[in-house]
């Protein structure tokens, strides 16, 4: 099965208003075709790793979608289109959180090429696979 990735850009929004720049690789498979996996790279080293739900990811390039642990909204930096990830990390002491920002133009791209692999009404899940793997544990 043909998997999809995507190597770009994100920017850490820091506390004092700056940006700090973060390499982000953006993983899709149709095995788990609802679903992005995200891993965050400081230089070399892999700062985090997030599962996204992929349709949300798709709505929030278009308005503010997601609550919880996980929210996507469209916004402008200049005049450059970008997505806004809020990331919140319940299970961490001091219950951690991050603004991430990526380019919109990057995102649809890589978005484009997972529907065309999986398109929007067409995800299947093989739930005999998915129990296999969980017993398997």
């Amino acid at each position: 099965m043909p998997t999809v990735s995507a190597l770009t850009y994100v920017h850490l929004l820091t506390d004092d208003g700056g940006r700090m720049p973060l390499r982000a690789h953006f993983f899709y498979s149709p095995v788990d075709p609802y679903a992005v996996r995200a891993e965050f790279f400081d230089r070399r080293t892999a700062v985090e790793g997030w599962h996204f739900d992929r349709q949300m990811m798709a709505d929030g390039m278009q308005r503010r979608v997601g609550e919880g642990d996980v929210g996507f909204r469209p916004q402008w930096n200049g005049t450059t289109g970008e997505v806004r990830m809020d990331l919140r990390d319940r299970a961490a002491a001091g219950r951690r959180s991050a603004v991430l920002c990526v380019s919109a133009e990057a995102l649809a791209c890589f978005l484009e090429r997972t529907y065309a692999v999986t398109p929007a009404g067409a995800e299947v899940v093989d739930l005999d696979a998915v129990l296999e793997n969980l017993l398997a544990r």
